[in-house]
């Protein structure tokens, strides 16, 4: 938290606290309307976003961010109330339903504010700036994101979720309105002084450093990364725990440089109990966003296509390490999931997917993971007794429930399904063969499926993301090659055609697509994420078109979000924007600019192009400041320093695409889990024409005896060119030495 002049901060809090106007009986009596919504609609009625559609029948005159209402207040010299969350996000809902369907506070609100609403999913610009804003005032923050700001956009008070009254030491929702207009009528000069303090923290671009990059960081991060994992159950930190899977990239790649299996068994731990816990949807498939508790076993159940993503991408990684089928078999239900669930039916993918849902149980009821809770009365009804025998004890069924974690009572008497013991065990109790005991749990999981899906399902956030489409992409486009599934690969060419020829309007990529309508301009994390996919797709198909897509794209990136001290803004120049940003953190979502690294070093090797390995270092040395004091801030960073370390490596297969021995030595690249290397096929045509004029080593590089010939060089040096899978297959792991 940054130190503000106190008094400012003083005066706020004495207003916050001692100016109740009104008694609390009197904002919140029984006829207030509380949860009741107009039959008029606000000025969201016609905006797309899910999020905002929610909102179009508060009786709260919401506006969407833009002109209209940033004059309005500047006309009517009133603050701005600024309501920042996303459609599937609980705590939204919750001070939705208590504070803004409440027409005393509604009435209170459109009265002495102007009220704006924003999607943070489509305007992830806004978000970063006002929750920079909150950090810096509060030192914490999260959605829904409450703040006020002038007329100006300055901020000068924040929150997150406020209760309609005061509750357990947070202010109520309606004194905080009070005390705010009775602020801004008596001591604005106040206010005003705080905005401009937290508008100038937000301003204030942080220094490089003078560090050199060094390759000690990465053995920093790894030792920095191992001390917070918990190794009872995997995962880093105690509760509540989030898959990171950036963390997870860099500790197997990490692994794969260094042979170091400390970094590798964190990972693959991690990843299995993930797999066993209630985190993931053991009957559908997915994982929900992240755990309350330290066994993964009570998640919270909302489903973000990030999540899946990112995580198929390790679970397909860790396949390839040692072909343990259980990561195949959640890498495959997860993208099954997203093709049944998450997809349009034009190739795009949805956001997200609601952790509240109507209880079946109780369908006056709407409430957290309702949609995927299974009494024992219910599990007995559905399946046979052989069916049950197994299921039950697998999936730790208990008659009175099987909450880990339940402050709420949200799931008193029901269960969440996890894998509780090894199906092996399970078997051998009940009597029957290994072999049986799946067969009985694979019918049960499908007519538990089948069931469920006749329930109410939640809600689902349908607008098409191009960042989170670009991720989806790269996991298609690689479980295509690794599990040899051509229909992986049809979904991603699918996607990335429906981002291509909807997602771009005059030569301008936008953020979000939604019925019918493309909108807001494309940041960081839009172009990135894409280039990623393409660059993955064209790993997979060899499809020339893909990699001038890419470079087309990264040519863009470089002239709309350029630092010229480094590295890349978060968001294009825009008048609307107080700042523009770098984000320098790898959370739920990779930085860009961690992704842009990686991506023009990809390049560099692909079209020979080393000014964009220049641009690549420049990057990574805009972050030598974070990255020297404490690299686990940037896992995916420190990745891409991995892959900028080692030698550049480019495996080449000469052939022609679609013939069997082609074929046959392309599988044995993707078998193998090889992170700093760069697979490249030379064709005849087109293909072999551009790639020889871009790098002019392959020239050199034939067919042996009329035969699919493979080439691994470094540094555009090649080894002894070889023509079997066999030998190739050694090559790769080192046992010929030439």
């Amino acid at each position: 938290m940054i130190h503000l002049k106190q008094i400012s901060i003083h005066t706020l809090f004495l207003l916050l606290t001692t100016l109740l106007i009104l008694p609390v009986g009197q904002v919140h009596g029984e006829n207030t309307g509380v949860g009741m919504k107009n039959s008029q609609a606000n000025h969201l009625l016609h905006e797309k976003s899910p999020y905002l559609q929610q909102h179009a029948y508060n009786p709260v005159n919401w506006y969407p961010w833009g002109t209209e209402a940033l004059e309005l207040a500047r006309k009517e010299d009133k603050p701005i109330f600024l309501s920042i969350g996303y459609s599937t996000c609980h705590w939204c809902h919750v001070m939705a339903h208590e504070s803004f369907e409440d027409q005393v506070i509604a009435d209170f609100l459109n009265a002495n504010f102007v009220s704006i609403k924003v999607d943070r999913e489509e305007r992830p610009g806004i978000d970063q700036i006002y929750m920079a804003a909150t950090r810096a005032m509060t030192g914490g923050g999260g959605w829904p994101m409450s703040l006020f700001l002038l007329p100006d956009t300055k901020p000068f008070y924040a929150g997150t979720y406020f209760p309609p009254q005061s509750a357990h030491g947070r202010p109520g929702f309606m004194e905080i309105l009070q005390a705010i207009h009775t602020a801004w009528r008596t001591d604005r000069v106040t206010l005003s002084l705080t905005a401009d303090q937290v508008t100038a923290h937000i301003q204030k671009k942080t220094q490089s450093g003078s560090e050199e990059v060094d390759a000690a960081w990465l053995k920093k991060g790894f030792t920095q990364i191992a001390e917070s994992y918990e190794p009872k159950y995997g995962g880093f930190g105690q509760s509540p725990k989030f898959p990171r899977p950036v963390v997870m990239d860099f500790l197997l790649r990490y692994y794969k440089s260094t042979g170091v299996t400390e970094a590798r068994d964190m990972s693959l731990v991690t990843l299995e109990r993930m797999a066993a816990g209630g985190m993931y949807d053991q009957i559908g498939g997915g994982f929900h966003r992240y755990s309350v508790d330290g066994q993964w076993r009570i998640p919270h159940f909302e489903k973000m296509l990030y999540d899946q993503s990112q995580l198929v991408l390790q679970y397909l990684s860790a396949y390839q390490l040692n072909g343990n089928p259980l990561y195949k078999q959640v890498a495959v239900e997860t993208l099954d999931y997203v093709l049944r669930d998450m997809q349009d039916k034009n190739g795009g993918f949805y956001s997200a997917e609601d952790a509240d849902s109507e209880n079946p149980y109780n369908p006056e009821e709407h409430s957290e993971g309702a949609y995927y809770l299974w009494t024992e009365e219910e599990l007995d009804g559905e399946l046979t007794q052989d069916e049950a025998t197994i299921v039950k004890p697998f999936y730790g069924v208990q008659k009175g429930g099987n909450a880990l974690h339940d402050p709420q009572n949200e799931f008193t008497g029901c269960n969440i399904l996890y894998q509780k013991y090894d199906l092996v065990e399970v078997a051998r109790k009940a009597g029957v063969s290994e072999e049986k005991a799946q067969i009985l749990l694979q019918t049960a999981r499908e007519k538990l499926l089948t069931k469920r899906e006749k329930r109410t399902a939640p809600h689902l956030d349908d607008k098409i993301i191009t960042a989170w489409n670009g991720l989806m992409i790269s996991a298609f486009a690689k479980a295509a090659v690794v599990l040899g599934e051509k229909r992986y690969l049809v979904a991603a060419n699918r996607a990335t055609d429906f981002l291509l020829g909807n997602l771009i309007e005059d030569g301008e990529l936008k953020r979000r697509f939604r019925d019918g309508e493309a909108k807001y301009p494309a940041g960081l994390a839009d172009y990135s994420f894409l280039i990623q996919g393409l660059l993955d797709l064209y790993h997979a198909t060899h499809d020339l078109s893909r990699l001038q897509q890419a470079v087309k794209l990264s040519q863009k990136q470089i002239a709309e979000f350029s630092d010229e001290q480094g590295g890349f803004y978060d968001t294009p120049e825009s008048a609307d924007l107080l700042a523009r940003l770098k984000e320098a953190y790898d959370g739920a979502e990779p930085s860009g600019n961690s992704v842009s690294v990686l991506n023009f070093l990809r390049l560099s090797v692909l079209v020979g192009n080393q000014e964009w390995e220049g641009i690549a270092q420049k990057s990574i040395n805009s972050f030598v400041a974070i990255l020297a004091k404490y690299p686990p801030a940037m896992p995916l960073m420190l990745s891409a320093m991995a892959f900028q370390m080692d030698k550049a490596k480019q495996i080449v297969i000469v052939g022609t695409k679609g013939d069997a021995e082609t074929e046959l030595l392309l599988h044995e690249v993707h078998s193998r889990y090889l992170p700093n290397s760069t697979l490249i096929l030379a064709d005849s045509g087109e293909n072999q024409n551009f790639l020889e004029k871009e790098l002019q080593f392959l020239k050199t590089a034939t067919k042996i005896a009329g035969k699919a010939t493979a080439y691994v060089c470094e540094d555009f040096t090649c080894k002894m060119p070889v023509n079997t899978p066999e030998e190739l297959g050694l090559l790769l792991d080192g046992k010929i030495v030439q």
